[in-house]
């Protein structure tokens, strides 16, 4: 995927990861589910992020957040992933751990006519992030390949 910003330039694996860290962030910030936040960014909106991750990522996470949060006028919901039973989930998983679980998902899946942006949205509209999100089962520490072919099948 080429940037919209420096043309000669690739978007990297890495500025996937930096965007799926950042909707995950967000989104827990929010108590929203996490397609609440890609769908309100929009494809447009994601390729712009994604072709400014590379700068991103080196700025303050809370003020990354701040920012995505009040340009796209997203709010507050009841969504709280981290609200867990602590006896089926020891250790919720980091917005850093569930970033690369997307990243690696995405990419497991992507098809030769998308683009991350594409990825994205498909992703984090596909049923199975509820699978992957609710942490008091074991489907986001699943191994990548065990969650490419569950995807395909449509559940664990």
């Amino acid at each position: 995927m080429t940037n919209l910003y420096f043309p000669d330039e690739a978007i990297k694996t890495d500025d996937l990861y930096f965007v799926c860290y950042m909707i995950e962030r967000i989104a827990r910030q929010l108590k929203q589910p996490n397609k609440y936040v890609v769908n309100a960014m929009g494809h447009d909106e994601l390729v712009k992020k994604l072709s400014l991750a590379d700068v991103l990522h080196a700025e303050n996470p809370l003020a990354v957040t701040a920012d995505w949060i009040e340009e796209y006028h997203l709010q507050s919901g009841k969504h709280d992933v981290t609200k867990v039973n602590p006896n089926l989930c020891e250790k919720i998983p980091t917005a850093t751990q569930m970033g690369k679980v997307y990243k690696r998902l995405i990419l497991s899946t992507l098809s030769s006519n998308e683009d991350y942006a594409d990825g994205i949205i498909r992703v984090y509209n596909n049923p199975i992030c509820e699978d992957l999100d609710n942490y008091n089962g074991s489907a986001y520490y699943e191994p990548s390949p065990y969650i490419t072919r569950s995807y395909y099948a449509g559940g664990f």
